[in-house]
């Protein structure tokens, strides 16, 4: 059953619409990432689930009850701002306090709840410094532990890592999966990171210009994209979304890519997959780490085929080398072991896994296979 409910929800402000038919839920103890590009109307979902805005029309529930109509303040979730929103006049223990001390808990009950939350967020040693003594990665755990002495039903973070450092949004990652392992609270947190939503989250949302793009797990959304969107936004290194076209090869349905001054490169399909696309022309996607050298490649693959290709770029990154060739007239990245044996200017082969391929409609951008 699920926990946290929303259906057919819009938001309009005036006549601009913002949020178009939003359905999602996610269980109790889940993960719900909402992801997408600025703009896409992530926070203002956030902050409807909040109670900060009011929805226009659908309908939001939490443990089977709607919160229609209720104040921020009886729905009991907690919030953690993008800007921390410290009062910096106070402490560390006296912020994490206030809002218990609002709400009138007994003195004995809101140290004992300071004390919990500092141990779990190693932040018992910052408890009598005020917010301007703190590290932006020491004041997001404040922020945090203001939230946690709720105890809610929801956590809702928004854009919670986006001030820190690259090392401390790693490190920051990792404090708020072993929070959540740790505390088992629902959690509905907003990124335009994808790195984050992906290794966050259970449920993951994308978003593009209100509308709900894809709903499902982490492995879900990056294996089998329902768009083109979806498949280029999710992943780093993209997915190589390149221009094809479903011929009929030596007996076997196949893709035919169109290479600048060379000849086309040919993949057979198996299973008469694309079949009924035969003569059409496609958009063939392929993560770069499905696009390798054959050394490097799944050897447990069922599709695995081989094509000469001219590399124009050869990126060394630490643990990978990425190459890149040129497809259809577009930039192909494949993500090769570090110690790949390539270089800029010469043809290399390279194995395309085509167990990972999908295949989206150049027109509609919906992927069909």
């Amino acid at each position: 059953m699920s926990f946290l409910a929303i259906k057919n929800l819009y938001k309009s402000f005036g006549s601009l619409e913002i949020l178009k038919d939003i359905n999602l839920e996610i269980e109790e103890g889940g993960f719900l990432v909402l992801v997408g590009p600025s703009g896409c109307g992530k926070s203002t979902l956030l902050n409807t689930i909040a109670g900060l805005e009011p929805i226009t029309s659908g309908e939001i529930e939490i443990a089977g009850n709607s919160v229609e109509g209720l104040h921020p303040s009886k729905r009991d979730i907690a919030m953690v701002f993008q800007s921390y929103a410290l009062y910096p006049n106070m402490t560390v223990r006296g912020n994490i306090a206030f809002g218990m001390e609002i709400r009138k808990v007994p003195a004995p009950e809101r140290e004992k709840a300071i004390k919990e939350v500092a141990d779990i967020l190693q932040i018992g040693h910052l408890l009598d410094r005020k917010p301007s003594q703190l590290s932006g990665g020491q004041r997001q755990r404040v922020a945090m532990g203001r939230a946690l002495v709720r105890n809610p039903q929801v956590f809702l973070f928004d854009e919670p890592l986006s001030n820190l450092d690259a090392k401390l949004r790693v490190d920051m990652r990792t404090e708020i999966k072993r929070l959540h392992n740790r505390m088992k609270t629902t959690i509905v947190y907003v990124t335009h990171d994808q790195i984050e939503a992906m290794t966050l989250a259970t449920k993951i949302a994308v978003l593009k210009d209100g509308i709900l793009q894809q709903f499902g797990t982490p492995a879900e959304i990056y294996n089998n994209p329902a768009n083109m969107f979806v498949a280029d936004f999710m992943g780093s290194p993209a997915m190589n979304l390149l221009p094809a076209r479903v011929i009929e090869h030596g007996g076997a349905t196949t893709i035919e890519l169109a290479r600048p001054d060379d000849d086309p490169l040919r993949l057979p399909l198996k299973n008469g997959t694309l079949s009924e696309h035969m003569g059409r022309d496609i958009v063939f996607g392929i993560r770069p780490e499905a696009l390798t050298d054959p050394d490097g490649a799944d050897r447990n693959a069922d599709a695995l085929i081989e094509g000469e290709c001219l590399i124009d770029v050869v990126e060394p990154a630490g643990s990978d080398t990425f190459a890149v060739t040129k497809i259809g007239d577009k930039a192909a990245v494949a993500r090769l072991r570090a110690d790949a044996r390539i270089m800029a200017g010469q043809k290399t082969p390279l194995a395309f896994n085509l167990d990972k391929a999908v295949f989206f409609d150049p027109q509609t951008q919906q992927r069909i296979a």
